[in-house]
């Protein structure tokens, strides 16, 4: 199945919630959809970081924004209720994994209550079709393997943060199951899956202990990287490609709920998996920094030191597959943080890097759904 992209026409006027679109993916997927002309609204907590992409890009101009906490159910509901989405994208999400150390009932409360609660939220509210629930490639048993992890592996997760997604995607299932069955669709016509990424890049991400935003702020300092797990892989992947991914899915579930529903794996090729000391020397290169980087010594929390997603099924059934290499992706994120520094006009160059993006795969406005399948 050759890749495809997006159809426009299907998102114009069309009613899309974000949970978590204060954040650095969901400010990504909230402008994107905005371009495409959906009526966007949000629910989530301020923007993590202080900057942060959501205000430098003027988000919030373009949608109905609420701020609020995913463990408020009655919030979520009234929000959910008043703004009658036909489509819910959850990311709301604690997503660092060093702060799960330190705060895991927070890490629990927000990833698996705060899931709960949206599905709850939409068993009470009929204007739903569509739910797609963000979760992790952490979400995984990592047992270290050379190869990557389907849809079907076992699910676990060593440290807070890995072990909630995965009891996400548990909670998940269980709604499913339980209240919106595949057998009995026509009857409550909701469709659910969950999205599993890698570790994805770009601009405007601020996040303490992730890998670009703190080469970033090295680099612009003129200082050396510090680097806790040099030889670690990861799947890196631009953040456009998995929301692709997760666009395209909800497209497909609202089509076809039967077919589309469950999990699925957005990752790079297997050739953009990387050490992390591939990455820091990359962006370094890129950006002209000097200063190199350094190990850092001393006791760390335990890392897997490889994971990486096979994505055979998004290709092969969803025809997403990834259209950026990882040494483009970097290019455009050195370009956006220099234009940060620069001050320029952020809203402008980011969307100017989704177009860019769209040009990179086939996209026919005029088809419709049963011709792209």
């Amino acid at each position: 199945m050759e890749s495809m992209g997006l159809n426009p026409s299907f998102w114009k006027r069309r009613k899309v919630l974000i949970t978590g679109h204060t954040g650095f993916k969901g400010s990504w997927l909230s402008l994107w959809l905005q371009k495409l002309g959906a009526q966007v609204s949000g629910y989530a907590l301020e923007p993590p970081t202080e900057p942060n992409l959501f205000q430098l890009a003027d988000v919030p101009k373009g949608m109905i924004s609420l701020l609020g906490d995913v463990q408020n159910f009655q919030q979520l509901c009234s929000f959910i209720l008043a703004q009658q989405p036909e489509i819910i994208i959850h990311g709301a999400a604690q997503a660092l994994v060093r702060r799960s150390h330190d705060e895991p009932l927070l890490t629990y409360a927000t990833n698996v209550l705060g899931t709960a609660n949206v599905l709850e939220s939409v068993r009470r509210n009929k204007s739903v079709r569509v739910v797609i629930v963000v979760t992790s490639d952490k979400c995984y048993e990592n047992r270290e393997w050379l190869w990557p992890y389907r849809e079907n592996e076992p699910l676990g997760g060593s440290d807070p943060y890995s072990s909630s997604k995965a009891c996400a995607e548990l909670v998940t299932a269980a709604y499913r199951d339980s209240f919106f069955p595949l057998e009995k669709l026509e009857e409550h016509g909701v469709a659910i899956a969950t999205v599993r990424a890698g570790n994805v890049i770009g601009g405007g991400d601020w996040a303490q202990d992730r890998l670009v935003p703190d080469i970033v702020r090295a680099m612009s300092t003129g200082r050396p990287v510090r680097v806790r797990h040099p030889a670690a892989i990861r799947p890196w992947q631009h953040v456009l490609e998995p929301l692709r991914g997760y666009l395209m899915l909800a497209e497909r579930l609202h089509q076809d709920g039967r077919r589309f529903s469950g999990a699925w794996n957005f990752g790079p090729d297997s050739g953009d998996a990387k050490p992390v000391q591939w990455v820091v020397e990359t962006m370094a290169e890129l950006w002209g920094a000097i200063a190199g980087w350094q190990q850092e010594t001393g006791e760390h929390m335990p890392e897997a030191e490889i994971l990486s997603l096979d994505s055979t099924k998004a290709r092969k059934v969803l025809g997403w597959e990834p259209e950026m290499s990882l040494t483009t992706a970097l290019e455009w994120t050195v370009e956006w943080y220099r234009a940060f520094h620069r001050n320029e006009n952020l809203q402008r160059l980011t969307l100017e890097q989704i177009d860019r993006y769209e040009s990179l795969f086939v996209c026919d406005p005029k088809a419709s759904h049963q011709e792209r399948l």
